[in-house]
């Protein structure tokens, strides 16, 4: 029984602040004296708001009171009636004067007449008599009780079937939803946590449950305040309030639904310029149809530029359809959202630009095996806004695109193709140590490394003539299919250079001097090709 209790009261405090706002009160004029009501029953007939041949607002209520009262004591039918005369226009009952409304009773900048205010009044009184006439009987108290224990009784009938769907609700939500919540899933995995989405359920049902409550018992309450006597003004009142407000949102509704209609036919037409081009684009990613600049790489980056594109357009197409897009509060709200996004996506702006500028130069593709400054990996991610490698070493690296497209990239698996990459190894060895035998020594370490190619051949250069020593560059073809594979053949490849070096005697550790050595390290040709190098004929001297 509490929940009627509580009802009601909220109830009684929504009905005082309706029923103080009243019916709209027309504008007073620039008159300072009071205003006086003539009241019959619950009913206001007429505001007296000028004062008439020196009689205030207050007097002319009382005489028209007294008059009405002359009259009704007579017995008469007590049909009422308006007569114009010069001073304005006269409420007649039964044919006699009760008050005169004149025009400074009525606000003539609106358009108010005293003739439209007079049979306004004469039209109240009639009902405020006929209601004083009906409520003299006992045969009408009788049947208006009838009215509101019937009343009463089906307000105490839906309340109770509220509640017991309440519960029903409740009970579905946990037995039935949350049951089949948890048998959805992805690889095993729940995608939803049940008791979350319950949870949210039954306080949904809850809301509109208790909106359900409310509105029933302000029903309740108008059509007993409408049987009650000296009350049927306030009901009156309280269905006008319900009917004005049916009327707005049923009003609101109907306004919003042809821009409703042009928003959800933009949608479709969205939607299927989407679906269309994702089919087209989709086939050029597979590889069934060339577009000549457009290829497998450039297509996702296209279609999803392309998605974006027709999303930004459809949503300036809907924007003027949308209901309240044209509110001062909409407004300001997108506004702000700009702003927002203008301040602080900057970065993601250029993130994204340059995201888009490696996709479409194809600087890189997945899978390649790359160095970007100091990173080096196989590339296993090219997104809109980062790239990623995986070393092999058990860490992926997370790039910015703005970083990768500001620095140097080093491609080691555009020579080969496919599962080929580069595979360089450098070495400083003392100008001591012939050169033939170095190169031979690197190669040995090449042809003995499980999976460096013998094609293309390996190679070595010598790519620079330091102070102290020569530095030496092995390169030779590999094949790796993922990015520990790299790892390994290259720490294999290194493992064999120190072996073989070892087993020939020839230090790997870079010289350096703090004076000149004492015996000369310039080598006689007869000691050029020492073993491993293959001995050769020294070259015929050039005739001068």
């Amino acid at each position: 029984m509490l929940a009627p209790v509580r009802l009601l009261v909220f109830l009684i405090i929504s009905l005082c602040a309706v029923l103080a706002q009243g019916a709209p009160a027309q504008p007073a004029p620039a008159a300072t004296a009071p205003t006086a009501q003539l009241n019959v029953g619950a009913r206001t007939v007429f505001v007296f708001r000028a004062a008439l041949a020196g009689f205030p607002p207050q007097d002319r209520a009382e005489g028209a009171r007294k008059r009405l009262d002359k009259a009704l004591a007579l017995g008469g039918p007590q049909r009422t009636g308006t007569r114009a005369i010069e001073q304005g226009t006269q409420v007649l009952l039964d044919g006699r004067l009760l008050f005169l409304v004149t025009p400074d009773d009525v606000n003539a900048l609106a358009g108010d007449s005293t003739e439209e205010a007079a049979h306004e009044a004469a039209a109240l009184l009639d009902k405020a008599l006929q209601e004083r006439r009906e409520q003299a009987t006992p045969r009408y108290f009788l049947v208006a009780g009838a009215w509101c224990l019937a009343a009463t009784l089906a307000y105490w009938l839906v309340l109770r079937a509220l509640g017991l769907l309440h519960r029903r609700v409740r009970a579905y939500s946990k037995r039935a939803v949350g049951r089949r919540l948890e048998q959805v899933r992805f690889r095993n995995v729940p995608l939803f946590d049940a008791e979350h989405v319950v949870r949210f359920i039954r306080q949904a049902a809850s809301a509109l449950l208790w909106s359900a409550r409310l509105f029933a018992t302000f029903l309740w309450v108008t059509f007993v305040l409408g049987h009650i006597p000296y009350f049927h003004d306030w009901g009156e009142q309280l269905r006008a309030y319900l009917a004005a407000t049916a009327f707005d949102v049923a009003g609101g509704i109907g306004r919003a639904l042809p821009g409703l209609v042009v928003v959800v036919v933009i949608a479709a037409l969205a939607r299927l310029a989407i679906r269309t081009a994702g089919s087209v684009l989709k086939r050029v990613e597979s590889g069934e149809l060339e577009m000549g600049w457009l290829d497998r790489d450039t297509a996702p980056p296209t279609r999803r530029l392309v998605n974006v594109a027709i999303v930004l357009f459809a949503l300036a197409m809907a924007y003027p359809y949308l209901p309240g897009s044209h509110t001062a509060a909409f407004q300001g709200v997108t506004v702000l959202a700009g702003l927002m996004v203008s301040i602080g996506g900057s970065s993601l702006v250029a993130q994204g630009a340059s995201g888009l500028i490696l996709m479409y130069t194809r600087t890189l593709r997945k899978g390649e095996y790359v160095r970007i400054g100091e990173a080096e990996g196989t590339v296993v991610e090219l997104g809109m806004f980062e790239t990623r490698l995986r070393t092999g070493l058990g860490a992926e690296i997370a790039l910015p695109n703005a970083l990768v497209l500001s620095n140097t990239t080093k491609n080691y698996s555009r020579a080969g193709g496919g599962a080929d990459f580069t595979l360089e190894a450098a070495v400083a060895i003392g100008y001591d140590t012939p050169w033939r035998q170095v190169h031979a020594m690197l190669l040995q370490a090449a042809r003995e490394t499980e999976g460096v190619l013998a094609e293309p051949a390996p190679f070595v250069a010598q790519t620079a003539l330091s102070d102290f020593y020569i530095e030496y560059r092995l390169v030779a073809q590999a094949r790796a299919a993922s990015p520990r594979e790299h790892v390994a053949v290259r720490s294999h490849l290194h493992g064999r250079i120190v072996d073989v070096f070892n087993l020939n005697g020839v230090q790997l550790t870079s010289p350096h001097f703090v004076q000149e050595p004492v015996k000369s390290h310039v080598l006689a040709p007869e000691r050029w090709e020492p073993a491993p190098a293959q001995a050769r004929a020294p070259a015929p001297a050039r005739a001068t």
